[in-house]
């Protein structure tokens, strides 16, 4: 769907970078940092064993991305462990999600992996004692606007984000995966009561499989900046290609994306890594989804702002109407997750609060 730009083409077919000249290894190099993929591209190249065609004056940025993503998932580790020595008294299961769920149940889709932050989940009612025991060991509330505490506290599904006072850390402590104004209310005690332990520390857990998926496909399509687009829709690849050989995963998939009400996100998840990834999707399950698409014109308008959107934010990559597409998603990720009116107010909040930042 975006042969055309660089990064896509050579995460479908990797054995095309043996053609590549320089200018096209600063073009390949710099969509892949701009995209936060640059240690994924590392780890695809390393697998097909294609290090061996890359110039040498391009490797030296390959390898230090993958020496970056490895010292990540060293920290990530450890934070995991702190946080769970800090809730560990309180007796609450702690559910990981995304990329520390990938990376604490060894996933191919954690390689490469960098972290901006830890996302965990716990039940609504455990929050005041989560947030107290983390405040105990050092985890202090990032956020300090009046504005921005009441609205993470009263309408998202997580409180505002706790940076460690001594590391810098960052911990986004969940009670649900789409904000509590949003149309769309999967049941979170499903979420739980289905999740999984990630050893024999019941303590320790993530979303099962299915839902894992359901997770990150509805934080990408609900999303409306999608500076990591590409990458998130990489991972939903990985998942696909982890889980996709067994054929009770996609019946649990499916059932699951209409218990908890995210059939939409579910079927742009099958459509754009089929489209832009060559992701195997078996052909009888892309129909049942499909009968919970949008119609026909909704449909092509979100192919054409998705063709736009879902690459890195790199000249290269930027077709006619780039800039206009990705705005219209910024707007509907925000209208999808809040009312009209919540959403306008926020919105020219952020935008004067932006406008006096720059001047």
């Amino acid at each position: 769907m975006r042969d055309d730009c660089l990064i896509v083409r050579v995460f479908c077919h990797p054995e095309s970078v043996a053609s590549y000249n320089l200018c096209e290894w600063d073009t390949l190099i710099s969509q892949a940092r701009r995209g936060d993929i640059l240690a994924r591209l590392y780890a695809v190249l390393q697998q097909n064993q294609l290090l061996v065609k890359v110039p040498e004056s391009v490797a030296k940025h390959l390898i230090s991305a993958w020496a970056l993503a490895q010292k990540h998932e060293r920290v990530l580790r450890w934070e995991v462990n702190r946080i769970q020595h800090a809730l560990y008294a309180t007796g609450i299961p702690i559910v990981l999600l995304k990329g520390a769920a990938y990376m604490m149940r060894d996933l191919p889709v954690a390689r490469g992996r960098f972290y901006a932050d830890i996302d965990i989940m716990v039940p609504k009612v455990s929050l005041p004692v989560v947030e107290r025991a983390l405040l105990i060991h050092g985890w202090l509330t990032a956020k300090t606007d009046d504005y921005d505490q009441r609205y993470y506290r009263k309408w998202m599904h997580e409180i505002p984000p706790m940076r460690h006072r001594r590391r810098q850390t960052v911990i986004d402590v969940h009670h649900h995966i789409l904000p509590e104004t949003t149309k769309a209310q999967p049941d979170a005690k499903k979420l739980f009561d289905a999740s999984i332990p990630v050893s024999d520390d019941e303590s320790l857990r993530t979303l099962m499989p299915a839902d894992m998926v359901l997770h990150s496909a509805t934080h990408l399509f609900y999303e409306g900046e999608l500076d990591h687009g590409l990458r998130d829709l990489l991972d939903l690849h990985e998942l696909f290609l982890i889980y996709g050989d067994d054929e009770s995963f996609w019946m649990q998939l499916i059932e699951r994306a209409k218990e908890l009400e995210l059939t939409r996100p579910l079927y742009y998840a099958l459509r754009y890594t089929q489209r832009f990834l060559k992701t195997p999707i078996p052909k009888h399950r892309m129909q049942q989804v499909a009968a919970e698409g949008p119609n026909q014109l909704v449909l092509s308008l979100m192919d054409a702002l998705y063709k736009r959107a879902l690459v890195p934010v790199h000249s290269s990559c930027d077709i006619y109407l780039t800039g206009l597409a990705r705005w219209l998603l910024y707007i509907r990720g925000h209208y999808l997750r809040m009312p009209l009116y919540l959403l306008i107010p926020h919105l020219v909040r952020k935008a004067v609060i932006k406008e006096k930042q720059d001047i």
